[in-house]
């Protein structure tokens, strides 16, 4: 999987992300059916491109940087699918949130 990530280099100011795991489980151990468990927005980024450029034509670096933890959007974002069925979604730096610090 690492060699596709590392071939699959996003443009721009795009951002490649893979969620969290959505939690199946309560601290109690009830299991919870995949139809009512919440929508992941939560992920950490794998790759990021190189950036903007504004209308003066100079170059804007990303805020964001491969390993950060990011809070999405609920809807938006394009899905990827790359080897090994691992489903990865392609954001513009601008449709991100926030990065979460820990």
């Amino acid at each position: 999987m690492a060699s596709a990530i590392k071939r699959l280099v996003p443009l721009f100011d795009r951002i490649l992300v893979q969620k969290a795991d959505a939690v199946t489980k309560t601290a109690s151990g009830i299991v919870i059916p995949e139809k009512a468990a919440a929508k992941v927005l939560r992920g950490t980024v794998v790759a990021v491109g190189p950036g903007a450029r504004n209308q003066a034509g100079d170059h804007i670096a990303p805020q964001i940087k491969i390993g950060d933890e990011v809070l999405l959007p609920e809807y938006g974002g394009t899905k990827v699918t790359l080897a090994e069925d691992k489903e990865l979604h392609l954001y513009k730096e601008s449709d991100i949130l926030a990065k979460v610090d820990s």
